[in-house]
C-alpha cells in the first residue's frame, strides 16, 4: 500500500513549474505550438517511438546490404576512373571477404555477417543510396544527427520530444545508450542546443549489467521516502522563489525540470532497465553483451512510453575498419546481429512495431578500394571512410517491407540513383512521425529555424502505402 502510495505522490506532486507550464499550453493550443512539448502533429503519423541504433564508426555498404560482383572481377586492379577524394589515400579494389546470400520473400541480399538480421529483411527497407558531405567523422555524425555538420544544432531526440512531448513523465523523452565511454562528438550527438533544455537526451552508461548501477545517485540510500518528500517539497519552495526572482530564464526552468525528473524516476527507471524480468527464451533471443542488452533495453522504454532511443554501439568509433575488415567488422557484427533481429522480431509480436520506427545507421560507409598510407604506400586490408554513398536500413513505424531503394554504382563508391542525403531522411522520419519538415520551426535569434534546414525531400517510396 506504501509502494502504491509513494508512486501516486511522485507521479502527482513532482510537476511543479513544467506542469503549470504544460496546463497553460493546453488551456492555448497556438501557445503549445509555440513553445513545443506536447504540439499536435500537422497529420496522423504512422509511427509514435523511434529506435535509432547507431552503428558509429562507419559501417562498410560492400560488406553488408550492397553486394558488388565488380569488386571481385576486378580484386587487385585500380577501378577504372579516379579515385574520389576521401579522408586517406586509396589504392587497389578490395573484394569483400564476406558471403552474400538473397533472404526473404523479397530476396534482399544480405552479407553472412548478419546471420541473425538477414533471416528479417522482409521486415526491412534497405537504402543504399544514403551520401554525407565529408569524410569525417566528427561532422558526419553531426550531421547524421541534428541536420548541421559545423553549427550548434538541436538533435532529430530534441526536435521530436520538443515537438511531440513525453508519454511517460516518470522518464526521459530522449535517452542515448552506450557502452563504455562516449562515441566521437560526445553529448553533442544528442544535444538540445537553443531547445529548451529539457529535451537534450539523457546518456545511460549500459556497460554495467546492474541495473541499480546504471544512473548513478538515482537512489537516496540516506533518506526514507517520508524525508526525501519533505525535502523535495522545500526544494520546491526554494526553486519557485529562485525563478520568480528570474522571470524568463529558461535555463533555471530546465534545471529545475531535470531535478523533478530525476525525483520521479525512482519510481520507474531500475524497473525500466533490469532486463532480468524478462522471460529467460527473450533474454537468450536477443543474447549476451552489453550491445545485445541495450537493445532489450530499448524495447522496454519505448514499451514504457519513452519517444527516441538511440543505441550506441560502443565509444569512439567500433566500425571504424581501417586495417583488417574481415576481422573488424566480423567482430563487431556479432556484438549486435542477434539483437538487432531479436528487437524486430520482439516488437512485432508484442504489436509495437507498427508503431516504432527502427533506424539502423552508421555516420558514412567505406571505400571499396584498399586504405595507403598517407604517402601512398603499405596499403591494409582495411576501408577507408567514404561519404559519397552508404547503406542503411529501417523497419516498422510504416516503412515499406522488403525494400530496397537507390544504388551506388558498380563498385560501390558513390551514390548514383536515387541519392538520400541526411536532409531527407530527416524528413522522411518526420513524415512518420507526423510532421511537414518544412513547417516544424522554432523561433531562435530572429529566424526561424528547422531540422531540414531550407532542404530535404520526403522519400515516399520506402513509405508504406
Amino acid at each position: 500500500m506504501f509502494n502504491q502510495s509513494r508512486r501516486h505522490w511522485m507521479q502527482t506532486c513532482g510537476m511543479g513549474f513544467g506542469g503549470l507550464a504544460l496546463a497553460n499550453m493546453l488551456q492555448d493550443p497556438a501557445n503549445a505550438a509555440d513553445s513545443g512539448g506536447a504540439m499536435q502533429t500537422h497529420f496522423p503519423g504512422r509511427a509514435k517511438h523511434i529506435i535509432h541504433v547507431f552503428l558509429n564508426g562507419g559501417v562498410s555498404q560492400v560488406d553488408t546490404f550492397d553486394p558488388k560482383p565488380e569488386l571481385t572481377r576486378r580484386a587487385g586492379q585500380m577501378l577504372p576512373f579516379e579515385n574520389l577524394q576521401t579522408e586517406r589515400k586509396t589504392g587497389v579494389a578490395l573484394p569483400s571477404p564476406f558471403k552474400f546470400e538473397k533472404h526473404g520473400e523479397s530476396g534482399i541480399e544480405v552479407s553472412d555477417i548478419f546471420p541473425h538480421l538477414s533471416k528479417c529483411v522482409d521486415e526491412m527497407t534497405v537504402i543504399r543510396s544514403m551520401h554525407a558531405e565529408l569524410p569525417s567523422h566528427e561532422m558526419s555524425l553531426m550531421l547524421m544527427n541534428t541536420g548541421d555538420q559545423r553549427l550548434v544544432r538541436p538533435s532529430l531526440g530534441s526536435w521530436l520530444t520538443w515537438g511531440m512531448g513525453s508519454i511517460n513523465e516518470n522518464l526521459p523523452a530522449f535517452i542515448a545508450l552506450c557502452p563504455g565511454g562516449m562515441p566521437v562528438g560526445g553529448a553533442g550527438n544528442w544535444r538540445s542546443a537553443f531547445l529548451p533544455g529539457a529535451y537534450q537526451g539523457t546518456r545511460i552508461d549500459t556497460s554495467n549489467a546492474d541495473p541499480t548501477r546504471l544512473i548513478d545517485f538515482l537512489q537516496n540510500k540516506r533518506l526514507s521516502n517520508v524525508e526525501q518528500s519533505k525535502q523535495f517539497a522545500f526544494l520546491q519552495q526554494l526553486n519557485a522563489q529562485h525563478q520568480a526572482d528570474r522571470p524568463g530564464e529558461a535555463a533555471i526552468e530546465s534545471r529545475i525540470k531535470s531535478f523533478e525528473l530525476a525525483f520521479r524516476m525512482q519510481t520507474e527507471a531500475s524497473d525500466a532497465f533490469d532486463i532480468s524480468q524478462e522471460p529467460e527464451h527473450i533474454q537468450k533471443m536477443y543474447g549476451e553483451g552489453p550491445q545485445n542488452r541495450q537493445l532489450l533495453m530499448a524495447r522496454r522504454l519505448v514499451e514504457r512510453g519513452v519517444r527516441f532511443v538511440q543505441t550506441w554501439h560502443g565509444d569512439l568509433q567500433p566500425w571504424d575498419s581501417h586495417s583488417n575488415i574481415k576481422d573488424e567488422h566480423r567482430r563487431v557484427a556479432s556484438q549486435c546481429d542477434s539483437g538487432l533481429a531479436a528487437l524486430i522480431t520482439d516488437l512485432k509480436q508484442r504489436g509495437l512495431l507498427d508503431e516504432t520506427l527502427i533506424l539502423c545507421t552508421g555516420e558514412f560507409g567505406r571505400t571499396p578500394s584498399v586504405e595507403m598510407g598517407q604517402d601512398g604506400s603499405g596499403a591494409s586490408q582495411g576501408r577507408d571512410h567514404n561519404h559519397w554513398g552508404f547503406s542503411l536500413w529501417m523497419a516498422g513505424g510504416g516503412i515499406r517491407k522488403g525494400t530496397v531503394y537507390g544504388a551506388t554504382d558498380d563498385f560501390g563508391f558513390k551514390a548514383v540513383e536515387n541519392p538520400v542525403s541526411s536532409h531527407d531522411l530527416h524528413a522522411t522520419i518526420l513524415h512518420l512521425m507526423g510532421y511537414d519538415h518544412q513547417r516544424m520551426t522554432y523561433r531562435y535569434a530572429g529566424r526561424d529555424f528547422r531540422l531540414t534546414d531550407v532542404h530535404g525531400e520526403v522519400v515516399h517510396p520506402i513509405i508504406e502505402s
